[in-house]
């Protein structure tokens, strides 16, 4: 038998160096992004957009890289936006995301107590991208969330968890490879489909009363695979494919989250569905 810890360990350190290769370094926390226009603790949510806005990043994102285009968008239609930092993994700089969900939904839950207290408001909103858009609803099912949000909105978010196109089935294959990925990046692990994580979130339901939920998926998304596994059932859900909004919208997974602004179009219509407007593909110059 192969020493598959000594193939898959440097297989992730590979993997790290890759991504610090393509995706901008962030060179500061959320705590220096004011200087963008969000994380400003002195904003006062105005009567038009009464409730504040969390920023819940992905897999690998960070507080700061995910939201450098949808942040400022939100900012500059009146809202007062946050966001976090969560799943930090020991010696692990920039990349978060990678601890256990449960753990993760810990940490935003916290987070958003810190919003409501510094705004004074009632309730927020969540927006969330890739697994921010699901480790949210463990935060509002088990901790209490429900009563202190109003709306959820999902770009890309792996609800159902993720087969990454079909690689996910070929663990079985490689013997002890599973248990190093959850020992090594619960995080990850906690994604896939069927893990123990997803079958405790998804069962009695997907919802909870009394919150709004919004998914918007691409039928392009590569990572949280297969696509529909991100739609969610109940009675206070829209789903939205990005395509039937506009149908030569080719963004993936990464791209629906980070500069999509047709996207960014339908989030503001769910944080303010009184005073929505139709999303097209004209919307990308809004």
């Amino acid at each position: 038998m192969l020493p598959w810890k000594r193939v898959f360990r440097p297989l992730a350190a590979l993997l790290l160096t890759a991504a610090v290769a393509v995706v901008p370094a962030a060179t500061a926390h959320a705590s220096d992004a004011p200087s963008r226009g969000w994380n400003d603790w002195s904003c006062k949510p105005s009567a038009t957009h009464p409730r504040p806005v969390v920023l819940v990043h992905g897999t690998l994102g960070n507080s700061v890289d995910n939201w450098l285009s949808l942040a400022p968008y939100l900012k500059d239609r009146g809202y007062c936006v946050y966001s976090l930092d969560y799943g930090q993994l020991p010696g692990v700089p920039l990349f978060y995301g990678l601890g256990p969900i449960d753990k993760s939904a810990e940490q935003l839950s916290v987070f958003v107590d810190k919003v409501l207290t510094s705004t004074g408001a009632a309730k927020a909103d969540l927006v969330g991208h890739s697994q921010g858009g699901m480790m949210p609803r463990y935060y509002l099912r088990f901790l209490g969330g429900a009563a202190k949000v109003d709306a959820l909105v999902g770009l890309a978010p792996d609800n159902h968890g993720t087969d990454l196109d079909g690689l996910t089935h070929l663990l079985p294959y490689f013997p002890g490879a599973e248990d190093l990925i959850k020992a090594t990046t619960p995080g990850f692990a906690d994604q896939i489909v069927g893990s123990a994580f997803l079958t405790k979130l998804n069962a009695g339901g997907d919802t909870v009363p009394g919150v709004h939920y919004t998914v918007i998926a691409t039928k392009y998304d590569e990572v949280a695979t297969p696509w529909r596994n991100q739609y969610l059932s109940g009675s206070d859900v829209h789903n939205v494919l990005l395509q039937d909004l506009c149908p030569l919208d080719l963004s993936e997974h990464v791209a629906i989250g980070l500069f999509d602004r047709i996207a960014f179009h339908e989030v503001a219509n769910a944080l303010d569905p009184a005073h929505a407007t139709t999303t097209t593909c004209a919307s990308a110059f809004s």
